[in-house]
């Protein structure tokens, strides 16, 4: 396509594209767009920017400030392949416009595309690596059908599956009898895997959109849960394709009759989605992580992993930021709840995978985030942890190479878990987070606000709203 602007304009035009659509992502992690034909688009539109509405954005300006700027960026650039008329759809980042005739467009410092940016110069900047690599593992449900309200008199939803072992007696006319067990959907070939087919028409789409995969598989859940693995990348290139990569995922499903979700934990009693995060630290083509000590890694590596156990509790505002993520971070359902480090060993927070060959492959997995999160923010807070525990040299503690869910008493007291809930999350990062705030890269604002709106989002689900099951509980009091 082309990479500069001009570039990217000239071959446009030698595809007949019709449109531009123009991309960004709020805090949340929500893609929003606005399109405009072609011809409206010339090389200024990527210099200047293009304005619109910012106080319509959730968690950014008031109404009194709205006017804001996106500047596109030409090297982000991808055919939409779900548009009827030939779309060219360009990520952008950001700006506040300038005030005066001397003030200059500033990037904005809620944008949290400008955030990872900031967290990626300040690595370079400490000297310690030029670049982290990323590998998320965004596994999603895929459901038949799905229902849900909530208002003054009424909540509720309800979720179907084709495989779900809940339509095992249910009379489908006929009801052809592969349905899967609880937690037994892993791996298993046709009939019982019904998604094969959309799972890889999910990974083709990506691979045509420059996004390069490893494999797909169902996961454990018995509901439709699959997983798509993307090769790992540096972190800017991965959070753009991350972002991508959901929205390919959603509308090849919806093309085919389904709706897919990356909500962490949709059903009860069975497992939620993870984005389990394998990462890496490399300087000038050489891998920061491998080395001879525990697991094939270096002292680096260690210090990284104790940076990311450390602030944990406060991390996890970034790499779990919702209600629901920790209906998923309970014991028993194959959940890291154990903020513990450990070779092969799935039920820690951090595994260090040893099936690897050689020192390129060497890396670390954080296993707790799951894909409610804005990749931005989750990579940048994961570095900035990262970071600050190779500064401190920060000592993990001893390996847990147990199975942590038949831990003894003795072994229970040395390990730390996770929060409970997102309340002592947020209650976490208010009380610590000078680590995030180095180099400027989350600013107080930023932080600030954050909070903010995540205590309202908590007051609305969890203080104010009456659950469905309260009244199995205490209707009849």
């Amino acid at each position: 396509m082309g990479r500069t602007p001009k570039q990217l304009l000239e071959w446009a035009k030698q595809e007949a594209i019709e449109f531009v659509d123009v991309r960004f992502t709020d805090i949340p992690g929500t893609m929003h767009h606005f399109t405009m034909p072609l011809h409206a688009i010339d090389e200024e539109a990527f210099t200047f920017g293009i304005g619109f509405d910012g106080s319509s954005i959730r968690g950014w300006k008031e109404i009194d400030e709205s006017d804001m700027l996106v500047r596109m960026d030409s090297t982000t650039a991808y055919i939409d392949p779900f548009f009827e008329h030939k779309t060219l759809a360009v990520l952008c980042d950001i700006y506040d416009p300038p005030l005066t005739a001397d003030d200059e467009a500033k990037p904005y410092t809620r944008d949290p595309r400008y955030i990872l940016k900031k967290a990626i110069e300040y690595l370079k900047s400490t000297g310690i690596a030029d670049s982290a690599y990323m590998g998320p593992e965004a596994e999603f449900f895929i459901f038949s059908n799905v229902r849900f309200d909530q208002s003054m008199n009424q909540g509720f939803y309800f979720i179907d599956s084709i495989d779900a072992r809940w339509n095992m007696g249910k009379d489908e006319q006929p009801n052809l009898g592969y349905k899967l067990r609880s937690k037994e959907g892993y791996f298993p070939l046709p009939p019982l895997d019904q998604f094969q087919d959309l799972r890889s028409e999910m990974l083709a789409a990506c691979e045509n959109m420059g996004i390069a995969t490893e494999k797909h598989h169902h996961e454990v859940s018995s509901a439709g849960q699959a997983e798509i693995n993307l090769v790992v990348d540096e972190a800017m290139a991965m959070a753009d394709k991350m972002m991508l990569y959901k929205y390919v995922v959603k509308n090849v499903a919806q093309s085919a009759g389904f709706t897919a979700t990356f909500m962490p934990k949709p059903l009860f009693d069975d497992n939620g989605s993870g984005m389990h995060t394998h990462q890496s630290l490399w300087k000038d083509g050489k891998n920061l992580f491998a080395g001879d000590g525990y697991a094939f890694l270096s002292d680096m590596a260690m210090n990284y992993m104790g940076g990311i156990l450390e602030h944990g509790s406060s991390l996890l505002a970034f790499t779990n930021p919702t209600t629901n993520s920790y209906k998923r971070l309970v014991p028993g359902f194959e959940a890291p709840v154990s903020l513990v480090y450990s070779q092969r060993n799935r039920s820690a927070a951090i595994r260090i995978p040893i099936a690897v060959i050689g020192d390129k492959a060497r890396r670390i997995e954080f296993r707790t985030p799951d894909p409610s999160a804005n990749p931005y923010l989750a990579f940048a807070a994961m570095i900035m942890a990262g970071i600050d525990g190779v500064q401190k040299k920060t000592d993990p503690g001893k390996p847990a190479d147990y199975n942590l869910y038949d831990a003894s008493p003795e072994q229970l007291k040395e390990i730390k878990s996770v929060p409970a809930n997102l309340t002592k999350v947020i209650d976490a990062l208010e009380n610590n987070h000078d680590w995030l705030t180095k180099g400027g890269v989350f600013d107080q604002d930023f932080i600030d606000n954050y909070i903010a709106y995540k205590r309202v989002e908590i007051e609305q689900i969890v203080n104010k709203r009456p659950h469905p099951y309260e009244f199995v509980l205490y209707y009849d009091t």
